[in-house]
């Protein structure tokens, strides 16, 4: 089989993963807090003769690397609900359990504490919120005021090294490294939206698809190239 067929291979499975990339971070579009991935993929040398131990002859092959999450901002969306927040520059909402988010869209549980739409406490300096009362306020240093008494703080933190952070569902992240704690302005009454750019991904996408059918057309040159020539030694 030639040698080709395997580089040509590599380019497609890669522009497939591609493909899944960005059908994902489209359908994630209308997520609360949701972060887009991008591929991060790396090239190497193959020698011209594979029972080489070194040298090349300038084929390269591709291979997916790891897969990167994009944490910039999305943009806010104002809802006028005083149970939604927003961050205002870096960092994520601390949750129990060692998880973080973007998504501010909590509400008020059964027993009174502030939580994610999933029931996960969110945590301020001393722990959970309760929020036993009627009117809710929380001002820009994340300050959390229930008919105008102090009840906690909203912990934001971030990380030095965001490698740490694993994706979840639902727009959540777990770490096992404790997370900083940072100053950043908390909204009230607004959401963040995702941080995808749905025409920018299609438009990606569709770039990605054609690469996928040149790799294609590729692998069946070099396949139709190898019959050919196994043939005419059989002559």
């Amino acid at each position: 089989m030639h040698k080709g067929i395997y580089i040509a291979l590599s380019g497609a499975i890669l522009k497939q993963k591609h493909m899944d990339t960005f059908a994902q971070n489209i359908s994630n579009a209308a997520t609360t807090g949701f972060k887009k991935e991008r591929i991060s993929f790396k090239d190497y040398m193959i020698p011209a003769d594979t029972n080489a131990i070194s040298g090349a002859d300038g084929r390269v092959m591709s291979e997916i690397s790891k897969i990167v999450t994009d944490y910039s901002s999305g943009s806010f969306v104002k809802t006028g609900n005083p149970l939604d927040l927003a961050i205002g520059g870096e960092g994520f909402f601390e949750l129990e359990g060692n998880r973080y988010t973007r998504n501010g869209n909590f509400k008020i549980s059964d027993d009174g504490y502030l939580v994610t739409q999933d029931g996960i406490h969110v945590l301020g300096g001393g722990g959970p919120i309760a929020l036993e009362g009627l009117n809710l306020e929380i001002n820009s240093s994340g300050d959390v005021y229930v008919d105008q008494i102090p009840v906690g703080t909203i912990s934001i933190v971030d990380f030095e090294d965001r490698s740490t952070l694993k994706k979840l569902d639902g727009g959540l992240f777990v770490s096992s490294a404790a997370g900083i704690p940072v100053e950043s302005e908390i909204k009230q009454g607004y959401i963040e939206g995702s941080n995808v750019e749905v025409v920018k991904e299609l438009v990606q996408m569709i770039t990605a698809l054609r690469e996928f059918e040149a790799y294609q057309k590729m692998i069946r040159a070099f396949d139709e190239a190898s019959a050919k020539t196994i043939n005419e030694m059989g002559r």
